[in-house]
């Protein structure tokens, strides 16, 4: 959709946490703000709740695909990633947990700088939670800004097992409604994470942050292609754009520029646009993370979710710093995490076991392993020789593990494997999460050019205006969800912008 007018304060690309926080930020400090977004605003119909048309039919699947090559295979496959007004928010199951203090010793910037924004994020996002002592848990200065919700009996039945072991399970934070009467509440049904809210109560972006904000005056530009910026004199000079409806080409102009279109699209927008030549080669698009994450699945001899409710609500993070010691990252936390529908189970089952997926798929229950990875420089985002619909080279994306990060991974997924089977269940089959769905670190920010693309502010070092707040700024992944970091990050940096820039 091209917007109303070609000159704006703040053109923001991306609708994701990095877009939607800085747009949000700037339009209260009285900035003119544009944010393009690729994708299209979600539906909230019935079929947002269909898993055969979300999970099988790839329903908000991005029309251009990304390249990728992972696990050691030869050759790229083809990837259509979802695009939607509000990001991977619109998608993901609210987790909204912080990094240590400990995760930010190898950032320009301390866990005490970074904490009244984390504290502002967990307010803007509504989310619930309860402060704890649990082991490891971040320092914080405030209570969350609601309670969480009951426990559910899926999560009951980990929780007692967890602790016949010794284990402190804790909730799981999370920026869906249970008790903020202005809002829809949840009615814990099993259509959450990897599903928009038909009924609006998961505090996604496009409903918490960025409908509000059209309302202070944020333009959203959806279906909006950027294909490059156009640069002159050590500064952006306008964003090229194509609408996606009717296929024309404009530009754009704001007196900052902030690249917020994720860990995948960012690099590959300021590679289009003739960046990555000088000194900042060494980062721009490098050093590609997204957690070495597997799902543990065991099989009960019982029905474990008769009620077809909500149960991602506990986390385990006592293990985070187990081998910090020796590998110098955390090792990451463990999460409860939904079954999908015995017909998606069925469709992306391993060969030959997608008729036992289907038949044991209400006897089935999961525990998510998220593990730190590290930032390895041939982990990269780059551009292929393809092109696509609209003359744009593809993205091409490379990533493969290293020995530390699968065992990182594996520590989890034996202390994973305890817990379902202290519950009744019997493992059976671990999967590798394929998605980049936690995507970071591939513009990394720094204390001077000779660490990162961007300084202390991500501010790109060679670039006056050009600031980037999605996940891609951050130099290691730490061992949890991002989205709150990101969040968190993106309010500093605007509240930063403001100070360099002045009102509008």
């Amino acid at each position: 959709m091209k917007p109303a007018a070609d000159q704006y304060d703040a053109v923001i690309v991306g609708s994701g946490f990095g877009g939607s926080l800085v747009a949000h930020a700037l339009s209260r400090a009285g900035w003119r703000v544009l944010v393009l977004e690729r994708g299209t605003w979600a539906r909230r119909d019935s079929l947002d709740w269909n898993p055969r048309e979300i999970s099988i039919r790839n329903r908000y699947g991005a029309a251009s695909p990304i390249l990728v090559r992972q696990y050691g295979a030869r050759r790229f496959s083809r990837v259509f990633p979802p695009a939607l007004v509000g990001g991977q928010s619109v998608l993901y199951g609210g987790a909204s947990l912080r990094l240590r203090e400990a995760d930010l010793a190898r950032w320009p910037l301390s866990y005490a700088e970074l904490e009244p924004y984390y504290a502002r994020a967990e307010e803007v996002l509504g989310v619930h939670g309860a402060a704890t002592t649990a082991p490891w848990e971040p320092p914080r200065l405030n209570g969350y800004p609601f309670p969480p919700g009951e426990l559910t009996a899926p999560s009951r039945r980990l929780h007692q097992a967890a602790r016949q072991l010794g284990y402190s399970p804790q909730r799981l934070p999370l920026a869906i409604n249970a008790g903020d009467p202005t809002r829809p509440r949840c009615v814990e049904c099993t259509t959450c994470d990897g599903f928009p809210c038909r009924i609006r109560a998961k505090n996604d972006l496009a409903e918490k942050v960025l409908i509000p904000a059209q309302a202070s005056g944020v333009e959203v530009a959806d279906q909006t292609t950027v294909a490059s910026l156009r640069l002159d004199r050590g500064a952006v000079r306008s964003v090229h754009c194509r609408d996606g409806s009717s296929g024309e080409e404009f530009e754009v102009r704001g007196r900052v520029v902030v690249m917020a279109a994720g860990a995948l699209y960012s690099p590959a927008i300021l590679l289009r646009s003739g960046l990555g030549q000088g000194a900042d080669g060494a980062f721009l698009g490098r050093h590609l993370m997204r957690h070495c994450n597997g799902v543990v699945v065991a099989v009960f001899p019982f029905s474990t979710n008769p009620g077809r409710c909500f149960h991602k609500q506990l986390c385990f993070t006592e293990f985070y710093e187990d081998l910090r010691v020796q590998l110098g990252t955390a090792t990451g936390v463990i999460q409860d995490i939904y079954t999908p529908s015995a017909e998606v189970l069925r469709h992306f089952a391993p060969l030959g076991l997608g008729r036992a997926a289907h038949l044991l798929a209400g006897n089935i229950q999961n525990l998510v392993c998220i593990a730190e990875d590290e930032p390895q420089p041939e982990n990269r985002v780059s551009l292929a020789t393809e092109r696509d619909e609209h003359g744009l080279e593809l993205i091409a994306v490379e990533h493969r593990y290293s020995r530390a990060d699968v065992r990182r991974r594996t520590y989890l997924v034996t202390r994973a494997r305890r817990i379902l089977r202290r519950a009744g269940g019997w493992p059976v089959h671990t999967r590798m999460i394929d998605t980049f769905s936690h995507a970071l670190g591939t513009i990394r920010f720094g204390d001077s050019p000779a660490t990162g693309a961007l300084d202390l502010d991500c501010r790109y070092w060679s670039l006056d205006n050009l600031y980037v707040t999605d996940s891609s700024f951050m130099p290691t992944s730490g061992g949890v969800n991002p989205s709150l970091t990101i969040a968190a990050n993106a309010l500093r940096v605007a509240d930063r912008i403001v100070a360099a820039w002045g009102s509008s």
